[in-house]
């Protein structure tokens, strides 16, 4: 699989098969945080992209 991403400009182009987009808020867990999302992704390469409110 080819995978392309490119950050220019801040603007983020990223060239791969999108199979889905998720929006979730990141909620605190211990000293960290994590993002909840379906189980059919377990296993598969994920972008996490946070942006400005």
């Amino acid at each position: 699989m080819k995978e392309e991403l490119e950050l220019s400009k801040k603007k983020l182009i990223l060239s791969v098969d999108v199979e889905d987009i998720i929006r979730k808020e990141v909620v605190p867990i211990g000293n960290g945080a994590h993002v909840i999302c379906p189980k059919e992704h377990i296993g598969k390469t994920v972008y996490l992209v946070v942006v400005k409110k």
